[in-house]
């Protein structure tokens, strides 16, 4: 027959019995003690007494008169017995050097020898001693009577043991009661403090509590998002190796405030606010990441709960999706113009005017090789070189012109594997098609619903943009340079932050990449003003040893 597993007890309930045992040890060890003490205190007091009767009956003048007179016990019996009426206790027995009685509580026991020690009292001593006598055991004093110099009598007074006893027991009771009372309130607190617990724990013994702590654990350490959470003081209560990464923290961050920590200021205004955020972007130095926040609320504002996603590979593959609709535009609009320059040589033949057809077809060839030599010569990178034709393409369609600088180069190999395409990608993909918006714009006017900067001088006749692409020393160069209207002065520090721009909202994160990709490569972004009076933007990006180093080119 097999019996139902019974769950285990409880942790609030493994403490409760605990503390039940533990506070009723301490009650009992206590309740002890205060016997012992108690026990110890009632004797002493009573030692205590009977000497102070001893000593005063020995020490009174009227004593050493009756004990001159031929009968003493007529005169010491009524003042003794006086003396124990009025003191509680249980005897005082005066007698002769010789323990012959004169006093006693039984008066037919006078005459009778004292029972107790007498010895040290004869030396001049008072001592005390506990002694069974005719009254039963009993603390008693015995002290000399001094008549001059010498001894001329004795005085023993004492208590019964049983008296001492009942006092102690009647203390015992009244410790009993105050000991039950501390029991019954130390385990009432115990149940209140263990259904508290109870309450918070979800009733889970410590078993449980330590597998849900090691699931806590592995969960923790294995999702690839990143989990932070903040508690009321908007210190760091928790975090997981994902979000120590997304956010470019050092191990030991806990416990730190937010604002102490070097981050974007947009991204610590995140974290900090206290409503709910959903979906924002923000950049690090080297990511860009999606931000959630929720707050912790119960009765009052306990925390906040974050979590970051890393969306750097997803927005360098949309950058590269929108190069990439561009680039089908381009060739959609290109084929549009291809058949119109067919259909037009296909009318110049068809009039019989061939010359005129060979050469109009002639001109659009040479125009469009011309600009693939030019690029194919001087940038032997594939990727590089396809972003430039594609880009010129689109540039094109727009009434820009794209042009290579003279002194571009980069020989093929001259960049390391170390140095990521896509981030080649985004950065010049981006200058220059911010460039091509700015040059566009400076001779047909803003077409974005945006508000450009001011041009203080006349447009130019025809929008160009030039771009320098360069491997030497040790470095790449890239540099984009445009003859549109420029970055005011004013704007000149703010073109880099994640939201700026002059084509309204929904934009301004283009030029955020280029900087956050060029850091992540060790690089720098300048802006400064070109030669044409417009923006020109120059990256550099270190490159391996000797990677850079100029060729000899192949004529």
């Amino acid at each position: 027959m097999r019996f139902p597993r019974t769950r285990p007890r409880s942790l609030a309930g493994q403490l409760f019995a605990m503390q039940v045992v533990l506070v009723a040890a301490v009650v009992a060890g206590c309740a002890f003690f205060a016997y012992v003490s108690g026990s110890g205190q009632a004797k002493e007091t009573a030692t205590r007494q009977v000497r102070a009767a001893a000593l005063a009956i020995a020490g009174s003048p009227s004593v050493r008169e009756a004990i001159r007179t031929p009968d003493p016990s007529a005169v010491l019996q009524p003042y003794a017995e006086q003396v124990r009426k009025d003191t509680g206790i249980a005897f005082v027995t005066i007698m002769d050097p010789h323990r012959v009685r004169w006093t006693h509580p039984d008066a037919e026991r006078i005459g009778e020898s004292f029972l107790g020690h007498t010895a040290r009292a004869l030396r001049g001593e008072t001592f005390s001693e506990t002694y069974t006598g005719t009254l039963g055991p009993s603390i008693r004093v015995v002290t000399p009577i001094r008549d001059g110099g010498r001894i001329v009598g004795l005085v023993s007074a004492g208590i019964t043991v049983e008296r001492v006893s009942s006092q102690v027991r009647a203390q015992l009771g009244a410790l009993g009661l105050a000991a039950g009372g501390a029991l019954a309130l130390g385990g009432l607190g115990t149940y209140v403090i263990n259904a508290r617990l109870r309450r918070h724990t979800h009733g889970m013994n410590a078993a449980e509590l330590s597998r849900l702590h090691d699931y806590h654990e592995a969960t923790l350490h294995a999702v690839r998002e990143g989990l932070l959470m903040l508690d009321g003081q908007r210190r760091i209560a928790l975090i997981n190796d994902a979000g120590r990464e997304l956010l470019g923290l050092a191990p030991g961050t806990v416990g730190r405030r937010v604002a102490e920590l070097d981050l974007p200021a947009p991204l610590t205004g995140a974290l900090l606010a206290s409503e709910e955020r959903v979906d924002e972007v923000h950049l690090t130095a080297d990511r860009v990441i999606v931000v959630n926040t929720r707050p912790v609320v119960g009765g009052e504002r306990r925390g906040t709960v974050v979590t970051l996603r890393d969306h750097t590979e997803l927005q360098a593959l949309s950058g590269e999706l929108d190069s990439e609709r561009g680039f089908t535009q381009a060739l959609r609009s290109q084929a549009h113009e291809a058949a119109n320059r067919l259909h037009t040589v296909v009318s110049l033949i068809e009039l019989g005017r061939e010359e005129e057809a060979v050469g109009f077809a002639t001109a659009e060839l040479e125009l469009a090789q011309a600009l693939t030599d030019r690029v194919v010569g001087a940038v032997g990178e594939p990727v590089l070189a396809a972003l430039l034709l594609g880009k010129a393409a689109q540039a094109n369609e727009r009434g820009v012109e794209l042009v290579l600088a003279d002194d571009s180069l980069i020989d093929d190999g001259a960049l390391p594997a170390t140095l990521p395409q896509r981030d080649l990608v985004t950065i010049l993909g981006n200058l220059i098609d911010n460039a091509v918006d700015a040059a566009s714009e400076a001779v047909t006017g803003p077409g974005g619903g945006g508000v450009p900067a001011q041009r203080t001088g006349p447009r130019p006749a025809r929008a160009r943009v030039t771009v320098t692409a360069l491997a030497d020393d040790g470095e790449l160069l890239l540099r984009v340079a445009d003859n549109g209207a420029g970055v005011g002065p004013d704007d000149a520090a703010e073109v880099f932050r994640r939201g700026w721009s002059t084509h309204g909202a929904g934009r301004g994160l283009g030029l955020a990449l280029v900087r956050q990709a060029a850091h992540r490569n060790g690089g720098t972004v300048v802006l400064e003003q070109g030669p044409d009076g417009g923006a020109e933007f120059t990256v550099r990006l270190p490159l391996a040893q000797g990677s850079g180093a100029r060729k000899e080119r192949t004529p």
